[in-house]
């Protein structure tokens, strides 16, 4: 039998021409994943931490500011880290924004969402491990929550523009390429979630993020209100991303 030779990554592969290039793609969609998964604990670990370093029993006095930078600061070096490999999404709306412009194949993303849902799940289960119980128990181990003030509404409003913005942001940083010739795309991403948090935090927790919700949510089977940290933040994607992708990015 004729057999074809691919290289996948720095590996040679060797086999029936169809079965080569099937291994070939599932080789690339696993280390995607393992990119998506990676990129998404540097966030949740990060910014969790942060929450629960400033809880009295940790002490830390570093406030919104430190939490939102925690967030800002991690998710920049993860996207210059892992953005060459997967695209740095680290978020299921982002993932299912680009999704609705096709930008990526439903399989991955499918693939994409679960990593990022295991990798927020695995940082929120190592915080918890980390810190003390106290602190876990005071700040529902870092989970988004809105201030008690704070409607249903307000809540989606809110995170429906703190992700617009964060989504307009990747695209004009990191997918438009007269936005990519400056090279600033993870620094300019980071930012955005920095000032969203400053701005949005002590209204819904700004979570912008289903994966940064669901870590917590999970480790502590706390799901009030969780349905609103899906769909707003799926929503200001999604506009965001038709958006740009029609109106703003420039036909080839």
């Amino acid at each position: 039998m004729l057999l074809g030779t691919l290289r996948c990554g720095t590996a040679l592969v060797r086999a029936p021409p169809v079965r080569a290039e099937l291994r070939c793609a599932l080789m690339e969609l696993r280390r995607r994943c393992l990119a998506e998964f990676l990129g998404t604990f540097f966030l949740c670990f990060a910014g969790i931490a942060a929450i629960l370093g400033n809880t009295p029993q940790v002490g830390a006095a570093s406030g919104l500011v430190g939490i939102a930078l925690a967030h800002g600061l991690a998710l920049s070096i993860a996207v210059n880290a892992f953005g060459g490999i997967s695209g740095a999404h680290f978020n299921p709306a982002v993932t299912i924004g680009c999704l609705t412009t096709g930008r990526i194949a439903p399989g991955a993303a499918g693939g994409y969402v679960l990593s990022q849902l295991a990798g927020a799940t695995a940082a929120a289960g190592v915080c918890r491990v980390i810190f003390p119980a106290a602190s876990v128990a005071a700040t529902t181990l870092g989970l988004p929550q809105p201030a008690p003030w704070a409607t249903p509404g307000v809540v989606l409003l809110a995170e429906f523009v703190m992700t617009f913005l964060l989504v307009t942001a990747i695209y004009g940083t990191a997918i438009d390429e007269r936005g990519r010739a400056v090279k600033i795309g993870g620094f300019g991403i980071g930012l955005t979630v920095t000032f969203d948090i400053l701005a949005g935090g002590p209204v819904t927790g700004a979570s912008m993020n289903p994966a940064r919700s669901f870590g917590p949510a999970l480790e502590m089977m706390h799901w009030s209100g969780h349905w609103m940290y899906w769909v707003a933040p799926i929503a200001g994607a999604c506009a965001a991303a038709l958006l740009y992708e029609h109106v703003l990015l420039k036909e080839n």
